[in-house]
């Protein structure tokens, strides 16, 4: 089979990544690893998608339903419970993938948007310390068991981590009927969204307990009781501070690492704080015809913003097809400052600076109120100012051609203000 894009992952990024690259010219695939199109989507029945992109509430299925209705006016093929187990560019993209219905199969691509989402660090990762019993899970997964299969895990359950799946699941758990004992988090600031703070733990009375982390865990065969400390700044536990709490469910909440083991055939520059490929500001990496985006890329705060990303993504991937000619780059990184965690994209091709673009970025610490700048040369070429700084935001900055003086590396900078 011979394709002009594939799409890998047909979750939120990848349905409007295709949809936006959507041609009369092009054929164009999608490749789903799941039963049905949606992705993490499909298990996200809470509200609060949309709010940007479609100007209204949804849920994450009807959010995803949208886009599923509109894959169907397109001329856009898609394989079902179908694996794609490598990819190795030669000229073209050469894709192996295996699924029960049609076994073992191999495509061509001109270009491959890679779309596949993220996966959850698990209690191996932190090496957490104490006996190994049942009752310990990824957030993720408990969610995937009470919204689609209708299991709840657990009746008492306490959440390390305030990534915002834990604490919508603190609110998820306590609407089911189960007691949720708290959420601890190692750092000093939550790293959830304050509108989950204030709607799923606040609202239900559950405790925060920041610079804490689970220092023991008890239970032969099921979880019975764990042990949080209050940690220092080097994250070490504080002896005298620990609290118990009797639970039967410890979920993990502690952060998301692209999936993005696919390119281990290809030659990547990959960045070491997204664990995810790096880019430019077409989202384009050093292989050309191959784009990331959405959770792929990086873990963004908002599905509206995973869609516009990948919509943009779609696009300079279609005109990649259609154009079908080589570009040569002139691609210089982004700086940061020590305050500035990680920006996307982190290269800028100026030559092919020919239309605004944004850079997304994390800050290292909160601040209430600060100055991001912009260097050029050694001037600054803008500068914007912000209140209430958290590294748990992602910020926005809006660059146009006209605002860059040369093609040499720009610099981000973040100052605090009194």
């Amino acid at each position: 089979m011979k394709v002009d894009i594939a799409v890998i992952g047909g979750g939120a990024a990848g349905l409007a990544a295709a949809i936006q690259a959507s041609d009369s010219n092009l054929n164009i695939l999608i490749i789903e690893r799941e039963m049905e199109l949606g992705g993490i989507l499909n298990q996200c029945i809470h509200t609060g998608f949309g709010l940007e992109f479609f100007h209204e509430e949804l849920t994450g299925p009807e959010y995803a339903h949208r886009f599923i209705e509109s894959l169907k006016e397109k001329n856009i093929n898609v394989l079902l419970n179908t694996t794609v187990i490598d990819i190795i560019k030669n000229n073209e993209f050469l894709i192996s993938m295996s699924s029960i219905d049609n076994g073992y199969q191999m495509i061509h691509a001109k270009s491959v948007i890679l779309s596949s989402g993220c996966f959850e660090r698990t209690r191996g990762a932190i090496m957490i310390p104490g006996e190994r019993p049942k009752g310990i899970m990824p957030a993720g997964s408990a969610q995937r068991y009470l919204n689609i299969d209708g299991f709840l895990v657990g009746k008492d359950v306490f959440i390390l981590g305030s990534g915002d799946i834990g604490l919508i699941m603190a609110r998820r758990m306590t609407l089911e009927g189960a007691k949720v004992h708290g959420v601890a988090e190692i750092m000093p600031y939550s790293n959830g969204l304050n509108r989950n703070i204030a709607q799923c733990l606040e609202d239900f009375d559950i405790p925060l307990y920041l610079s804490h982390t689970v220092t023991d865990i008890k239970g032969k065969n099921v979880l019975e009781e764990i042990t949080i400390s209050e940690v220092d700044q080097s994250f070490n536990p504080i002896k005298g501070t620990e609290k118990t709490f009797k639970v039967d469910t410890l979920l993990l909440s502690i952060g998301l690492i692209p999936d993005i083991q696919l390119f281990e055939s290809l030659t990547i520059e990959t960045s070491k704080t997204t664990k995810s490929a790096i880019v430019n500001q077409h989202y384009q990496t050093n292989i050309e015809g191959l784009y990331v985006c959405g959770n792929a890329l990086h873990v963004h705060d908002l599905v509206d913003w995973v869609t516009k990303e990948s919509e943009l993504v779609g696009k300079k991937a279609r005109n990649y097809c259609l154009n079908d000619h080589k570009i040569v780059k002139d691609e210089k990184h982004i700086l940061l400052s020590e305050d500035i965690r990680y920006t996307v994209p982190q290269k800028i091709d100026f030559n092919q600076l020919n239309e605004p673009f944004e850079i997304l970025f994390r800050v290292t610490r909160k601040m209430e109120k600060g100055t991001f700048k912009i260097i050029q040369d050694g001037k600054i070429i803008y500068s914007k100012k912000r209140k209430h700084i958290a590294p748990a935001e992602m910020e926005k900055i809006l660059l146009k051609p006209s605002d860059f003086i040369s093609r040499n590396e720009i610099t981000i900078e973040l100052e605090e203000s009194k």
